[in-house]
């Protein structure tokens, strides 16, 4: 089974290794970073970079696609190659995942209508426009796509399909070998009941999210 990680300037890393650091602990499975080149691509933080060896040409009919949100995906969501790599591949994948407002790329590819999603907070509204029939929870299967809420929900998201891919008893000693059971030092159990002035900051940023990536200069 072959997965294949889309990248694209301005990805958020725990979108990406939440979910990988999971699934790539599957025997048999073989794990891929794809992008429209070969080459290093830049985090929202630009301090990171993943190595993208495979372009979406080579990377053609993936058993599991897996596609991360970022401050980059309004650009990604105008990239007509990239939308159609989307499309080509959902049509014959064994699962199709998307992860925090990545989900919105999925939408905008057009896969999502009529489909329950969940996504980050901030992206409701927009993957419901696009088509999707938002949940608000950490994770959620419909089909073969599985999404997962913001940033660290790729965790559970990842766990989730660890199980539905390989089974219960592995899916538990893979979360005991990273160790995921998470205990935050603060704050609300769930981002709803957050404050509303945290959501408005957050929601602040991200509505400037390409000029903030813009601002911000790579480290390497």
């Amino acid at each position: 089974m072959r997965m294949s990680i889309l990248l694209y300037d301005g990805f958020t890393a725990l979108d990406i290794v939440g979910g990988y650091e999971s699934l790539a602990r599957i025997p048999n499975i073989r794990t891929e970073f794809v992008a429209k080149e070969v080459g290093i691509y830049a985090a929202d933080t630009r301090a990171l970079g993943l190595y993208a060896w495979k372009t979406l040409e080579e990377a053609k009919g993936p058993d599991i696609l897996y596609v991360p949100g970022g401050l980059g995906v309004y650009a990604a969501q105008r990239d007509p190659d990239i939308l159609d790599f989307i499309r080509k591949s959902h049509e014959t994948t064994t699962w199709t995942v998307g992860i925090c407002n990545g989900v919105e790329i999925l939408a905008t590819a057009g896969i999502l209508n009529g489909v329950e999603v969940t996504t980050n907070y901030f992206a409701r509204d927009r993957v419901a426009k696009l088509g999707g029939r938002v949940l608000k929870t950490r994770y959620h299967r419909d089909g073969k796509i599985v999404t997962g809420a913001g940033v660290s929900a790729s965790a559970d998201a990842g766990l989730f399909l660890t199980r539905e891919i390989a089974g219960q008893e592995l899916a538990e000693r893979i979360q005991l070998g990273i160790e995921y059971y998470p205990d935050p030092p603060f704050g609300p159990k769930t981002v709803d009941e957050a404050s509303d002035e945290a959501k408005a900051k957050v929601v602040d940023f991200e509505k400037h999210g390409e000029e903030i990536l813009a601002s911000i200069p790579r480290q390497f």
